[in-house]
């Protein structure tokens, strides 16, 4: 599988990079930097999904409940309970979690569709629930407002949040996917009968993973907490994780950073088609579909595959 791998003389891109995205809001509108910012929080959404799809192998076809539930936790924690805003940060990544622990120890029994289609069933029922729930959740008006603290309360302050803490979780994913969990999970996605045959607990593998990925699903809710002050039921709704899916599959689900790129490519073109026609979908429907017959393994994964093939020229030509 392709990974992040940056080394070298390559290594310096990372840090340019970075640069960059610091110095944007102090050269681009706010418009703009809010659509940075829901860039990152999508990117992590979608990078949480491959943890488990395109690492673990594990058909995770309702992800957005979890990053749903992230943000209902955080928002319910602040408007209902009164709690700091920074205790609802802590209380909607662990809510999705714990919720991802129970809904995964129901489905790891299964395997592949089957997997999927009671994923499905069991994130429809919560999406019921936060939908139903009036007096609690606000129902289909979702929950407004939410207050932020003065250091992020603005634009510029809520950027800076998102980008950090998406850096922060960058970084803690890449080396979940480098440690010997990450290599056994990718085992068991190959091979699971190989893996169970040499010691392997499969099923235990995949729940941790799948808790894993529910937990930065729901730092991603709270992200959009952060930079929308809002929360939605549509958030929950399994047209999101149709939606998160796709930029797994379009930026590239056996990379690292794929989903991110999926996700910047997916939120440009929602935000600037749709002024164009109500009916962007329909355009998305057929880049997506162009995608999956001339690349197959995403726009990234294609870049990779070129790179590494014109690595083997220069060496071969060395030679």
């Amino acid at each position: 599988m392709a990974t992040l791998n940056i080394r070298g003389k390559e290594s310096w891109l990372v840090p340019i990079l970075f640069i960059l995205l610091l110095v944007f809001p102090l050269v681009l509108t706010r418009f703009y930097t809010y659509l940075l910012a829901l860039i990152f929080v999508s990117g992590l959404a979608a990078m949480s999904l491959n943890l488990v799809l395109g690492y673990g192998g594990i058909y995770q076809f309702h992800h957005a409940v979890f990053y749903g539930v992230g943000a209902y936790g955080a928002a319910l924690t602040i408007t209902k309970l009164g709690y700091s805003p920074w205790i609802g940060f802590l209380v909607g990544p662990l809510l999705a979690a714990f919720i991802s622990l129970v809904m995964g120890a129901i489905c790891v029994r299964l395997s592949k569709l089957y997997f999927g289609m009671l994923q499905i069933s069991l994130g429809s029922l919560v999406w019921a629930i936060v939908y139903r729930w009036y007096s609690f959740t606000g129902g289909d008006d979702g929950i407004h407002g939410v207050s932020m603290p003065d250091l992020i309360g603005s634009t510029t302050g809520s950027y800076y949040f998102t980008l950090l803490v998406t850096a922060a979780c960058l970084i803690a994913m890449y080396l979940i996917v480098k440690s010997p969990f990450g290599s056994a999970l990718q085992g068991i996605r190959d091979n699971p009968v190989r893996s169970e045959a040499v010691g392997v607990n499969v099923k235990l593998h995949q729940l941790v993973a799948l808790v894993i990925a529910g937990f930065f699903a729901g730092v991603a809710g709270v992200l959009f907490i952060v930079v929308d002050n809002s929360a939605f039921p549509d958030m929950l709704f399994w047209t999101l994780s149709l939606e998160i899916l796709i930029m797994c599959l379009l930026g590239g689900w056996l990379t690292f950073l794929g989903p991110m790129l999926g996700a910047a490519m997916m939120v440009a073109l929602r935000t600037f088609a749709s002024t164009f026609t109500e009916y962007w979908t329909l355009i998305q429907g057929i880049i997506l579909m162009l995608v999956i017959i001339f690349l197959p393994e995403g726009v990234l994964g294609y870049v990779n595959a070129k790179f590494k093939q014109l690595g083997n020229l220069a060496s071969g030509g060395k030679a």
